[in-house]
């Protein structure tokens, strides 16, 4: 039986994104808003706003009962997380389950494996999945992380066992500095996340980030391929593009995480993200247990509408595809387009005045911003996804030059002028990128 109603529990253009699959299936649109969002364009597009206004606005999305109760009062079948805010609580799908109504994603005992960093780490080394050298358990003694990286090696890097996106993580090239490294990373961690548990493994110098995208149903898994995602700005992706591996390593580790996701009975989209070192092994990282900002990247080269298949199998569908249907053609990249500094990486919250999207063969630009549109200074900077499909990835950057170029906004600062240099540098245009393109290209900053 199909969902007849959808909760949106996000904002922006993910909930655009949402609603408009939820429109192509036939289901009807709920949305919850906060005050800043009251005239946003997903807001208005959906069948029902619920206004959940809190003096914080980020409270409009993050507290759980509030939420719960207005997927009662709506009467949803289901709520979409989307990114972000309460994708990844494994307390809000509890009580979502509690009250019957369906999470789209994973259970909340998969979130909160998957949210452990720890007992992720365990239960991927257990179905084959390669990681780098670490410890096992938390480490709450500078001693203890000292003589652990003697033995494993340096540089290390100590990370939160709750955490994600980077925050509070801190590599470590010497024993002396491991307090205040250890210290630093605990306090973020607790202030981040409520958990101050921090382990440490070997810092993968000169590394590339690569992701899978993977599709399970709580039985079985597939997998759409890779992305590559090594452009980033304080452990932020900038810039996502794919394919990215030959066919003979993208059959091995499409292998190994469809075993993953079916090692704990994965439900929804998920993301499998690695490094990969200067040799060309791989080094499991994470699993996000969500929609990912760059599905779009995939959508394009596989040509499969993700988000359509992920409530799919959270109305209880089995896979609609198997692994001998999905192929890759062409090459597609991402940039993502921030109200912020383009030097700086500060937000720049503002109204647009002007606002223009390109639009043509081969591009695609995912935004919920209008002329008129408040940039509001409260929430993530991402203001439109851009994205671009080649035959080629010579043909792919091509076109988003010409697509940059057309982009309109005056009102906010952005990073287009980043993009547009990014694309005509040398190392980028050679593929020789690492995590530490930014920092290593100082000079694109303007």
């Amino acid at each position: 039986m199909g969902f007849k109603r959808v909760l949106i529990a996000n904002r922006g253009e993910i909930a655009l994104r949402i609603l408009r699959a939820l429109r192509d299936m036939g289901i009807d649109v709920a949305i919850i808003h906060g005050r800043e969002d009251r005239l946003s364009l997903p807001v208005r597009l959906a069948d029902i706003a619920y206004p959940i206004y809190r003096d914080n606005p980020l409270e409009s999305y993050l507290d759980i009962e509030a939420v719960v109760e207005a997927a009662k009062a709506v009467g949803a079948d289901a709520v979409h997380p989307g990114y972000g805010f309460l994708a990844e609580n494994a307390s809000f799908v509890k009580r979502l389950e509690e009250e019957g109504i369906t999470f789209i994603g994973p259970s909340s005992n998969v979130i909160t494996l998957l949210g452990d960093k720890i007992e992720a780490r365990k239960a991927m080394e257990a179905v084959g999945l390669p990681t780098a050298k670490g410890s096992s358990e938390p480490i709450t003694s500078a001693q203890v992380a000292s003589d652990l990286a003697n033995v494993i090696g340096y540089p290390v890097i100590i990370k939160a066992a709750a955490g994600g996106g980077g925050i509070g993580m801190q590599v470590v090239s010497e024993s002396s500095e491991f307090e205040g490294a250890l210290k630093l990373c605990q306090s973020r961690a607790r202030s981040a996340f409520g958990d101050d548990r921090v382990f440490v493994e070997k810092f993968i110098e000169g590394a590339q980030h690569v992701e899978f995208q993977v599709l399970g149903d709580g039985k079985k898994a597939i997998h759409f391929g890779e992305r590559f995602c090594s452009i980033q700005r304080r452990h932020q992706k900038l810039v996502e593009e794919g394919p990215w591996l030959d066919d003979k390593v993208r059959a091995e580790i499409g292998a190994l995480v469809c075993n993953g996701a079916e090692s704990v009975g994965y439900k929804g989209l998920a993301t499998f993200e690695f490094l990969r070192d200067v040799h060309g092994d791989f080094f499991f990282l994470e699993v996000n247990p969500r929609v990912q900002v760059e599905h779009t990247v995939t959508e394009l080269i596989t040509s499969y509408n993700l988000v359509e298949l992920g409530i799919r199998v959270a109305q209880g569908e089995s896979l609609p595809v198997s692994q001998k249907d999905i192929s890759w053609k062409g090459h597609a990249i991402q940039c993502r387009i921030n109200a912020e500094d383009p030097a700086k990486f500060t937000p720049s919250p503002g109204k647009l005045w002007d606002c223009h999207f390109p639009s043509g063969y081969g591009i695609r630009c995912d935004t919920h911003a209008h002329v008129g549109y408040e940039m509001p200074g409260c929430f993530d900077s991402l203001l439109a996804k851009l994205l671009t499909w080649g035959t080629t990835r010579e043909e792919a950057i091509a076109r988003m030059r010409t697509a940059l170029e057309e982009t309109r906004l005056v009102g906010v600062e952005h990073l287009i002028p980043l993009h547009r240099r990014i694309m005509d540098e040398e190392d980028f245009l050679s593929r020789n990128i690492t995590i530490q393109y930014i920092d290593m290209h100082e000079d694109l900053l303007g």
